[in-house]
């Protein structure tokens, strides 16, 4: 028996890692339209200006821009619209004291599919950092990249 050969989507918010300090990950499946899905596995879907609210005690993702279904008819999607997030109770209520008590916030950090074909995101509990950790980052960035250049050439 033939086994499908499935293409892994991993759409990853560079940007977040750059803005925050990730103190803690959680995956969490999105309700979604059947033409967002189609448009998903195509890797059209962008998380840069994505992020976390609570609503009515329910965790929303907002702004998260998911294209059009190329072959979608009337029934396509609004590419930004606002989508459920699916965490167990004990999870949702964790982020939302968290969020309320220390003024943290939540940040999408990757959308991937999951082994059954599922939409999943993860998300991130985050703290902003301050000027100086952007700097901090940008300098451990360029020495690894100096580092790997330097092993490369005297492979």
């Amino acid at each position: 028996m033939a086994e499908k050969k499935r293409k892994t989507v991993e759409i990853v918010n560079r940007r977040a890692q750059y803005e925050y300090h990730f103190l803690e990950l959680f995956e969490a499946g999105i309700v979604l339209q059947g033409t967002e899905i189609k448009s998903i596995r195509q890797g059209n879907a962008n998380l840069s200006d994505a992020y976390c609210v609570f609503q009515y005690g329910d965790l929303y993702v907002r702004s998260m821009f998911i294209a059009e279904y190329e072959y979608g008819t009337y029934a396509n999607h609004d590419p930004r619209r606002m989508r459920k997030l699916l965490l167990r109770r004990p999870e949702l209520r964790k982020l939302e004291r968290r969020v309320k008590e220390r003024g943290l916030t939540i940040v999408p950090s990757r959308l991937y599919l999951s082994e059954r074909g599922f939409a999943k995101l993860e998300i991130a509990l985050a703290q902003g950092k301050k000027t100086h950790d952007k700097r901090e980052t940008i300098k451990a960035r360029d020495q690894k990249r100096e580092l790997d250049r330097s092993h490369k050439a005297y492979d």
